[in-house]
């Protein structure tokens, strides 16, 4: 797999982000929007033995690294972007990240993409320079984010891209469900259940 800004990228994120990608490319294409929670994985261990076990997680895990728990299917009549605007973490929630897949056009493109959105998706969909991209992004309290993208005119572990800021827009959601609101606190799952994400009101 292809890493940019290696020095830059934190490694357990990276580590998760690109374990997402690798077990979701085996199911193939034509996936629904995913989202994931990503937490301490020793903590993970001594909190939740029967999960972490199910997960074949052990006290030997690498200390400091991430695990990603798959959360519930999202509504497919909501786009994963809009369906971010709703959601926080509780505080045992280090991170989070989301796959999603998309249509990529040339940027030659974009002055003739038509304004209204369902007229925008269809002309997307019929570009002839169209590509379709699988996107894995994720984001941490601590700021740090990374990205792993796959083409699937080019769908081959050596053609992944990965990247700190490929995706900036959902970088930048993923990380404002990650924000440390009290008003988003007092609505948090208890430490007990760190996997859950929070649906604001």
């Amino acid at each position: 797999m292809t890493l940019t800004d290696p020095l830059d990228a934190d490694p357990a994120l990276a580590s998760a982000i690109l374990e997402i990608e690798s077990h979701l490319a085996q199911g193939g294409w034509d996936q629904p929007a995913r989202l994931y929670a990503l937490v301490d994985t020793a903590r993970l261990v001594d909190h939740e033995p029967a999960l972490a076990a199910a997960m074949g997680l052990d006290n030997s895990s690498e200390q400091g690294s991430l695990t990603a728990i798959e959360q519930d299917q999202l509504s497919p009549e909501v786009e994963l972007e809009r369906a971010l605007e709703s959601i926080s973490w509780p505080p045992e929630v280090l991170g989070c990240a989301a796959v999603v897949e998309r249509l990529v056009l040339p940027p030659d493109a974009d002055e003739q993409i038509p304004d209204d959105e369902t007229e925008a998706q269809r002309y997307a969909r019929e570009h002839p320079d169209r590509q379709e991209v699988r996107i894995v992004a994720g984001a941490t309290r601590h700021g740090s984010t990374y990205c792993a993208l796959r083409l699937r005119a080019h769908d081959d572990d050596q053609s992944v891209v990965g990247g700190i800021d490929l995706v900036p827009g959902l970088l930048a959601l993923l990380g404002a469900t990650l924000d440390d609101d009290p008003a988003d606190e007092l609505a948090a799952e208890p430490a007990d259940e760190p996997a859950e994400p929070e649906e604001n009101p």
